[in-house]
């Protein structure tokens, strides 16, 4: 038999590691099930890359059953009510929270080796106060900029945000924006307002105190200087990036796992530089983003915990990272990664200060992020000024709690 063999199966991809055979009731207790949906690359070779080296090393063979993001999570807690779950669950962070309350999932504390993580990393992957999640790497924001334009514009990268907007407007000139962005109305505006929220001391838990009021003031800045497109309501994160590849964007908010798409363009000479602040000497407030690894609890939880501490080892959280342009969880193998990719030490440095999105909100935190990402929209669009947006949106987070 072929070493990796692939079924599609109800939009399912199967993938046995190393050999073949599906998920089943009366599977074996040397098999291993494992959900996730890297179903693009390079996170998809990566992933059954490393466990088959792990299978091998802990003696089970690895199934993967790999599907859409949209669907993960739904299947997940049907699995759950059925009692069906896989062995090992590889989901985006802030998913786990609504995963851990349904009580199918084994705390992790003391089972795990996460000696010396990031405390960030660990509260992303906990549920009242208890760890549920492991993450081997996260990502975050930081600011984009083109050299070549600030060169010849005889500029430096804004480090405070009167110096951003400052910036940004210096460096629209015809098609080209001074800083693009997303603010499309799902969890990837969010995503990227958030930094300015917890910038101006907010909080996710109190969406219109004055602090929020202050930081949506001057997001929405941005857009009535004209410095960021109106059609930034409707890109997503990869569009941001194109922007700024084709010269439509001096500078660009956006994430680590750009890096490669970006240093794959020839003609590109940019520099990367952490978020700016309201004030200068601050630490930039940034989401943590990437995926965790949960273990439903049942008969093989052992073997998979195994697994689990084998796919979080050194060796193996360098591998992940390198290939995603990753943080490591872990402060000295994120120190080795940035020896060979310098360009992430910005993520690097932001790791320490990085916030949880569901630490505060847990399975509540969906209907804050739907509430934020529609007061942007508002805003951005005229409907409504900050103040109203953001009273709106604490109104509407909390009836869907």
């Amino acid at each position: 038999m072929p070493a990796h063999r692939s079924l599609a199966i109800a939009a399912a991809v199967l993938v046995t590691v190393p050999g073949c055979g599906l998920i089943t009731a009366q599977t074996g207790p040397n098999t291993l099930t494992v959900a996730d949906y890297y179903t693009a690359e390079p996170g998809n070779t990566a992933l059954t890359e490393i466990l088959r080296a792990c299978g091998e090393q802990t003696g089970v063979t690895v199934v993967r059953e790999v599907m859409p993001r949209s669907q993960l999570v739904p299947k997940l807690l049907r699995d759950g009510a059925a009692d069906t779950l896989p062995d090992l669950v590889l989901s985006d962070n802030p998913d786990l929270a609504k995963l851990a309350s349904t009580g199918a999932l084994l705390p992790l504390d003391g089972r795990v080796a996460t000696d010396g993580f990031y405390d960030s990393v660990l509260a992303a992957g906990s549920y009242q106060g208890e760890l549920y999640g492991v993450a081997p790497g996260v990502n975050s924001l930081a600011l984009f900029y083109d050299r070549g334009v600030f060169a010849e514009a005889g500029l430096e990268p804004p480090t405070t945000w009167d110096e951003l907007r400052e910036t940004a407007a210096a460096l629209t000139e015809g098609s080209r924006y001074g800083l693009a962005l997303s603010a499309i109305g799902t969890e990837e505006g969010t995503w990227q307002f958030e930094p300015f929220l917890w910038g101006a001391g907010a909080e996710l838990t109190d969406l219109d105190s004055p602090e929020a009021v202050t930081a949506l003031t001057f997001w929405a800045s941005l857009f009535s200087d004209g410095s960021v497109s109106s059609s930034a309501l409707n890109w997503q994160q990869s569009d941001v990036a194109e922007q700024f590849v084709g010269g439509h964007a001096a500078m660009m908010i956006n994430g680590s796992w750009q890096l490669a798409a970006l240093d794959a363009e020839e003609d590109l000479d940019y520099g990367v530089v952490p978020l700016p602040t309201p004030n200068a000497g601050d630490q930039p407030a940034t989401p943590l983003g990437g995926e965790t690894w949960a273990v439903p609890r049942g008969e093989r939880q052992e073997r998979a915990v195994e697994l689990l501490d084998c796919v979080l080892s050194p060796e193996h959280m360098l591998e992940w990272a390198r290939l995603r342009a990753d943080v490591p969880a872990h402060p000295d193998i994120a120190a080795r990664l940035v020896e060979e990719q310098p360009e992430l030490a910005p993520f690097v440095a932001s790791a320490p200060s990085a916030e949880a999105r569901t630490v505060d909100l847990g399975t509540g935190y969906p209907a804050v992020s739907q509430a934020i990402s529609t007061a942007l929209q508002r805003v951005a669009t005229g409907q409504l000024d900050p103040a109203e947006a953001l009273a709106r949106a604490q109104r509407e987070a909390a009836d869907a709690s």
